[in-house]
């Protein structure tokens, strides 16, 4: 050391030790330390070291201390939010991996509705699961669409599928327990739900509605994924979409829905079975003044059109009568498959369908069965209305069809006893009788079996035309027997009777079953001068672009009735309606046919008619076939009859029944023959009782019968 120079001694440096010892043994245990080898000096220091009293020393190592600690919070910050990150990503990656590859990720097909349509274009009811037809923006008033915006999603045209703002509101409204008018799952989010997901609440399915609400809005511009909802949400009682919905609570298309109905629709989406109008009126009130009131406050309607809609507030139709379009919207369901096959997208389907007659028709039974039912045990029926051409024009197939769908004028097979009577007439007429030809009304017995007269008592010699009238029982089975039951089969079956029918001799009382609709479709023959018919319903069948799928063409079966025999057939069913068992029923003005029917033990009463505008039948009785008590054809089923058809024809030019009605040629009443229907017998004769013309003896044909029939 020179002389002068200080050096300030170390605390590493022993007592007694040089300083080239102390740097060589410093030396050696850095080289130990380091591992390397060889000698290695150390490097003079450039600093003295400060006195650690002198205070700097410990002020430094404290800064340090700080600056450590605040740049480890920032450290594991970042740490823990990168793998937070990774978890998360790794969560979204997962749950992304559960649903179909991005690419492949298309809309589901709505399922396809059919729109069934009145004759006169009006909505009779929709069938398929959707329960309306899809609607586009522009075809709706734009409060609607605006209306759901409001309410459900005011960031809707701002945000990206995912609204962290409105989620933010949600969760603070939900910690503060305050009110909104938002939730936080946007409307892109709620449709993604509805198309792909379930409605299970979980954090998976939450995180896969986040992923398919951001492809929704890359694939979709923000009016189609609006429409796509309006036609997708579910709005209860089995509608989906805005036009199920306003046909199912407001009997209205949603084209023609009002700011007040808008709202309502609007709020229901939030809980359709506690907010439908038709349950819960006041909650769904509620409900809509809040839609109201945030349109009006997000500029979506004027304030005069909120005060308006707050006035007056929407309210959910009545349904009117049991619903019976309903039994027609099925049937045309039943057989819409024949004309376009499976149903791929929406259709309208144009039927023949008159509101007017069908709800006349429905009104007229239900008060009837209504007022009388209980007092005579008939608790159902049905009826039947056609066109002579076969055009369906109103079909109840109940009492009602809420509480039962059984469609009793379609699928119910019953005996139609004493209706069934003209085909066994027409038989006998072909084979060379005439309405004039006298029978024998006395017992009869056939292989054990002997019907007998409702009144249990016998006219004797009467004519065709007369035991037809008053619906006795044996000429009938006597005629059934003498064309042979074969044949009386044959004509039913070209008429138009599809059921099994069987050849045996009570045929000719009705024992064979048959459905309302075809014995309706068999009496058209004798309305529309003799031409076979088939029943049909569908006129046309449109898509939703307006193409023709179906469209039905008029067909010509040809004459099933030959005009002679139409004529005597007209005559006979005339004089039922203004002598015999219809009189009751009559329609002043018009030539009218009909007759009556009624089973053993008063099971079934029928009363079929027409016109040469009409065709109807109405049945009464009970769905487990237990008796009446004394209904009969003439009665109640012929009040039903003429209570429809008399309104079915006011105001309509009468028409006479084309094939005219037979007159038999004047005879002497010494001859042996039949006079003309309604001549009056000589002054010194009285008619045997005051149903029955009077009719001259005809040994001749009594004693064919006696050697037929034994008796």
């Amino acid at each position: 050391m020179g002389r002068g120079e200080w050096r300030e001694p170390s605390f590493e440096q022993g007592r007694g030790e040089s300083r080239d010892d102390f740097d060589m043994r410093l030396s050696d245990d850095d080289r130990t330390l380091r591992g390397h080898r060889g000698p290695q000096r150390s490097e003079p220091r450039s600093q003295p070291r400060r006195d650690k009293r002198a205070g700097g020393g410990g002020g430094r190592r404290r800064g340090r201390k700080g600056r450590s600690f605040l740049g480890g919070l920032f450290y594991w910050t970042m740490v823990l939010g990168l793998w937070c990150a990774i978890g998360v990503g790794g969560l979204v990656a997962y749950h992304a991996a559960q649903l179909p590859p991005i690419d492949q990720l298309t809309v589901p097909k709505r399922p396809p509705n059919i729109a069934i349509l009145a004759a006169d274009g009006s909505l009779l009811a929709n069938r398929g699961e959707t329960g309306g037809r899809t609607v586009t923006i522009g075809e709706v008033p734009p409060y609607l669409p605006n209306a759901f915006v409001a309410i459900e999603d005011r960031r809707f045209y701002d945000h990206f599928g995912i609204d962290p703002i409105g989620l933010t509101r949600a969760v603070v409204n939900n910690l503060r327990r305050t009110g909104g008018v938002q939730g936080g799952s946007t409307l892109t989010q709620q449709l993604a739900k509805n198309l792909f997901l379930t409605q299970e609440r979980t954090a998976a399915r939450k995180i896969q509605e986040a992923i398919l609400a951001l492809w929704l809005e890359r694939t979709y511009s923000k009016d189609q994924i609006l429409e796509l909802y309006l036609n997708r949400v579910y709005f209860g009682s089995g509608a989906y979409g805005v036009e199920a919905a306003a046909q199912r609570y407001f009997n209205k298309s949603a084209r023609s829905v009002t700011i007040a109905e808008a709202a309502m629709l609007a709020g229901l989406v939030q809980a359709p079975s506690r907010l439908a109008p038709n349950r819960n009126p006041e909650a769904a009130e509620k409900r809509a003044q809040l839609v109201i009131a945030a349109m009006a406050d997000q500029g979506l309607i004027s304030q005069n059109a909120a005060k308006t809609a707050l006035v007056a507030p929407a309210e959910a139709a009545e349904r009117i009568g049991a619903g019976s379009v309903n039994y027609a919207a099925d049937y045309v369901m039943d057989v819409l498959d024949d004309f376009i096959g499976a149903v791929e997208g929406d259709v309208t389907v144009l039927t023949t369908i008159d509101t007017k007659l069908q709800s006349s028709a429905e009104t007229i039974l239900v008060e009837a069965l209504s007022a009388q039912g209980a007092k005579l045990h008939a608790g159902q029926g049905a009826v039947v209305s056609l066109a002579p051409d076969g055009a369906l024009r109103a079909l109840i197939g109940g009492r009602d069809y809420t509480k039962s769908q059984f469609n009793r004028a379609t699928a119910a097979k019953r005996q139609p006893g004493s209706a069934f009577k003209p085909f066994i007439f027409l038989a006998a007429l072909e084979s060379g009788l005439t309405p004039d030809t006298i029978r024998e009304d006395s017992p009869v017995t056939i292989r054990g079996w002997s019907p007998e007269n409702n009144s249990r008592t016998y006219r004797g010699p009467v004519t065709l035309q007369t035991a037809f009238a008053h619906s006795l029982n044996t000429i009938p089975v006597k005629l059934n027997q003498e064309v042979t039951p074969r044949a009386s089969v044959q004509v039913a079956q070209r008429l138009g009777i599809s059921s099994a029918l069987q050849a045996n001799p009570s045929l000719a009382l009705g024992t064979s079953e048959v459905t309302p609709v075809e014995l309706t479709t068999a009496f058209a023959a004798f309305a529309n001068g003799g031409q076979a018919v088939l029943p049909y319903v569908i006129r046309e069948v449109k898509s939703v672009t307006g193409k023709v799928i179906y469209a039905r063409k008029p067909a010509n079966l040809g004459p099933v009735i030959q005009p002679q025999q139409l004529s005597m057939m007209n005559a006979m069913f005339h004089e039922v309606m203004t002598s015999g068992t219809g009189s009751k029923a009559n329609i002043a003005g018009w030539e009218v046919g009909g007759k009556s029917g009624t089973t053993q033990d008063f099971r079934d009463a029928w009363f079929v008619g027409f016109t040469a505008r009409l065709v109807t039948a109405v049945w009464i009785g009970n769905d487990d076939n237990s008796t009446m008590r004394r209904v009969f054809g003439s009665g109640l089923p012929a009040e039903v009859w003429a209570k429809y058809m008399r309104a079915a024809h006011a105001g309509m030019q009468p028409a006479p029944l084309p094939g005219g009605l037979w007159h038999g040629a004047p005879k002497s009443i010494f001859d042996g023959g039949a006079p003309v229907a309604g001549m009056q017998p000589p002054a010194n004769t009285q008619p045997a009782d005051s149903d029955r013309a009077w009719i001259p003896p005809a040994p001749r044909e009594k004693n064919f019968l006696e050697r037929l029939f034994g008796g």
